[in-house]
């Protein structure tokens, strides 16, 4: 009401500026313009030299003029037959100054006020601004800051301009401090507010904010506290009322949700009805609910899609089945019938993809298990997808399925995804405590070029060791997926006089050798290769009596031809840092006859992840190797014993250090020469056992969590030997008393130079004679 007077008492203004008797306009005239052109004016004014003005017309003139935003006063006059227009220009901003804004980049605050009409060089208008005042005050308080003021001021500029300054109190955030259910009787508040976002403050509040009330939060939590009670067969429960009270203070929120429970309910019947289109029996065997148990809407919607995936591996992928519940409140029961809506069979037109920069089409098209031309399946897209993730050349993979327009029975099937980098070219520098400094130059893909080939060629160097070598695989050697793999390497390792913890030696070997692998399932596949590998031994000024009695045995010269054998399994949903499936592999290595040496080695390693909610997931993994000699050797060479103790095994430990000991020589042997400060050293087993538990969470204040892994774990293991020699220390058969066990803390980041491993351990047993080592990390090594 109060707008309709001030619009009449505006026209009356204006048409008081021009007689009451109509007249032709013979000419227009304005004035007052200083950045808005003639020609704006003159396209939004409905008038022209020769109309016949009248009351009506100037009404609608001076409404015109209006709309355009760009004048805050009109006047409109006559002299004679001439219509004088008299306008006076909104100022234009020319600065826009932001205070105090912490919690809300400045960037995002000038995007915002931008898209509100609010930017430098634009016209100013005072509703736009108390507009954008209020915009902002609501944004603070959906971030919990209640006590949140805003202050703009107007600054006068020259040439009619303004200065525009935005002060920002952003106050504190208020935090949760009781969130109260009344009406509960049948579960605690505890129970049922274990899967809500929002929580009362605790300890690690501080790194998830998730005490800090949301409104949108909020209604996500109702809507679980809903579910919980429909998940157990109470549907006719019911939130009453919620209240949200704020101290005077504004620091802390009280929330009360008032809530009534209703009857549980049982299943009386479930039924199926419409056009199944597979047989029946089939998916009935899908049907989770069951006569007589508790009702649960969770189970109801798994059947449902159960039944939905079904229908789409045949290629039903717009198949839309829906649970239809039916209460009966006199015995307090529910008859479930899951309504089938088949729709047409869809025909997969084109599978395309994008976001792979680096990797060429056909090494992702050769996953594919969904083939163009055939029905859409929901199970081999998925599968398709899956194999991708499994490759480890990417950090997310997403599918997605789009109906051809004009077609209601073909689809495009449509793979993005992000790379990622997987290996090195270039020099390379780190550092490991267990080697010291490590330089290298060398190429190591497990993409080559983009083409999914694995390569490798380097030159590499520590405190220990010199090593070069060759290595190729290609995954895809023929159409049936047979891969195909060669290396060949040279390498001298000294251990004399170092700080890394094995028995005085040094080993000069060389080879070759090549390997093929077979897929027997989507999931599994065989590997078998032959090798030639030739191995020098040299002791040294001073050595151990295993040693010794080994050399005196078998030479220090070996010549070795060897066979391997092997199978791997896994589901891991991702090539790199996965959190759902498991892996497996088990290994065995022989050398064949016409060898200096007869032993052989078996080796299993597996590891497996259970998401234990939206946070948190379990790992459980474990290493287990045992290798023996026959024929004429006595034992297994001792360079090639197992070690345990340090980062890939026992963290807490230092590399190497549990098991078996060497014992000195005493100087009987002929030719030897004793070092009198020649101490016991870790010797190593045949037999390794290690493994351990980890639970993964999300690393504080990181939002891309797909680099980086935290842990806190509790790993156990210990070396054995079989064949212990008389008087040595620390040799012993398998025993779990004899297990070293720690529990500590770690993370990874997988950076773009190379992965950053840390590790903070607590031994909790401790085997005689083995070194602890709290602090533990590697960069720049392989991952």
């Amino acid at each position: 009401m109060k707008r309709l007077l001030l619009s009449a008492l505006l026209f009356a203004l204006v048409i008081a500026q021009v007689h009451a008797d109509s007249f032709t306009i013979s000419d227009i005239r304005i004035n007052g313009l200083q950045r808005v052109s003639a020609g704006s004016v003159f396209s939004a004014l409905p008038l022209n030299v020769g109309d016949t003005l009248d009351e009506r017309r100037l009404v609608e003139a001076t409404r015109a003029l209006f709309r355009t935003g760009f004048f805050q006063d009109i006047q409109l006059s006559r002299e004679g037959n001439v219509l004088i227009v008299n306008l006076v220009e909104r100022p234009s901003i020319s600065k826009i100054e932001l205070e105090g804004n912490k919690a809300i980049k400045s960037e995002d605050l000038l995007k915002g006020l931008q898209q509100a009409g609010l930017a430098e060089g634009e016209i100013f208008q005072q509703a736009t601004l108390d507009g954008v005042r209020n915009e902002l005050q609501r944004q603070y308080v959906a971030q919990g800051r209640y006590s949140a003021s805003i202050e703009t001021s107007i600054v006068p500029q020259p040439r009619n301009r303004v200065s525009l300054k935005i002060k920002i109190n952003e106050g504190t955030v208020a935090a949760i401090k009781h969130i109260n259910i009344v009406g509960n009787t049948l579960f605690s508040d505890e129970d049922l507010t274990t899967d809500f976002q929002l929580k009362t403050t605790n300890l690690l509040s501080f790194f998830y904010n998730d005490d800090k009330y949301a409104r949108e939060k909020l209604a996500g939590d109702l809507e679980r506290l809903r579910s919980y009670y429909l998940d157990r067969g109470y549907i006719n429960m019911d939130i009453t009322s919620t209240q949200v009270s704020i101290t005077p203070d504004k620091k802390s929120v009280y929330i009360t949700i008032n809530i009534a429970e209703g009857e549980r309910y049982t299943v009386r019947e479930v039924k199926l009805s419409g056009d199944l289109k597979v047989p029946q029996e089939e998916v009935e065997a899908l049907l989770l609910v069951k006569q007589g148990q508790v009702f649960s809407r969770n189970i109801m919607t798994k059947t449902s899609e159960l039944i939905t995936r079904r229908l789409g591996n045949e290629g039903y992928t717009f198949a839309n089945v829906n649970g239809i519940p039916e209460p009966h409140d006199d015995d307090n029961t529910v008859s479930l019938t899951f309504v089938v809506d088949p729709g047409r069979r869809a025909y997969v037109n084109r599978i395309n993809f994008r976001g792979n920069t680096k990797t060429a089409d056909e090494v992702l098209r050769r996953e594919m298990r969904q083939m163009e031309g055939g029905w859409a399946s929901t199970y081999l897209i998925d599968q398709s997808k899956t194999r991708l993730e499994r490759l480890g050349y990417f950090k997310e993979v997403s599918v997605e399925t789009t109906q051809i327009p004009g077609v209601d029975d073909q689809i495009d099937v449509n793979f993005a995804v992000e790379e990622q980098a997987s290996g090195s070219v270039s020099a390379s520098a780190g550092f490991a405590q267990n080697s010291g400094i490590i330089l290298g130059a060398s190429i190591s893909q497990d993409n080559f070029m983009g083409t999914g080939n694995r390569v490798s060629v380097g030159l590499n160097r520590s405190e220990y060791k010199t090593s070069y070598n060759f290595g190729f695989t290609d995954p895809y050697w023929n159409d049936d997926g047979i891969s195909l793999g060669y290396n060949a390497f040279y390498s001298i390792t000294d251990y004399d006089d170092t700080e890394y913890d094995v028995s005085s030696y040094s080993i000069d070997s060389f080879g070759a050798g090549f390997s093929f692998g077979y897929p027997i399932s989507e999931t599994s596949r065989v590997s078998f290769g032959l090798s030639l590998q030739q191995d020098t031994i040299d002791t040294g000024t001073y050595t151990v009596n295993e040693i010794f009695e080994f050399l005196d045995e078998e030479g220090d010269n070996y010549l070795n031809f060897k066979a391997n054998a092997g199978w791997s399994e896994s589901t891991l949903n991702r090539g790199v840092m996965p959190n759902r499936g498991y892996s497996q592999s088990l290994s065995a290595e022989t050398t064949l006859p016409g060898s200096d040496l007869s032993f052989y080695k078996i080796d299993y390693n597996g590891q497996m992840f259970t998401p234990l909610n939206r946070t948190y997931t379990l790992r459980l993994h474990g290493k287990l190797g045992y290798g023996d000699s026959f024929g004429t050797t006595s034992k297994l060479p001792f360079y090639e014993n197992y070690y345990a103790g340090g980062f890939s095994s026992v963290r807490g430990f230092k590399d190497n250090t549990l098991g078996p000991r060497s014992t000195p020589s005493d100087g009987s042997n002929e030719g030897t020469l004793v070092d009198e400060d020649d101490d016991e050293e870790p010797f190593g087993g045949n037999l390794l056992v290690t493994g351990g538990v980890e639970v993964m969470f999300p690393m504080p204040f990181v939002k891309d969590q797909r680099a980086f892994r935290t842990s806190v774990f509790w790993d156990v293991g210990n070396v054995f030997d079989t064949k212990c020699r008389s008087g040595s220390k620390n040799c012993s058969k398998f025993s779990l008393t004899d297990m070293a066990s720690s529990i500590g803390i770690g993370g990874t980041w997988v950076s773009g130079f190379g992965p950053l491993s840390f590790s903070l351990a607590l031994p909790i047993k401790k085997p005689s004679d083995s070194e602890t080592e709290i602090f533990q990390f590697s960069m720049g090594q392989t991952f």
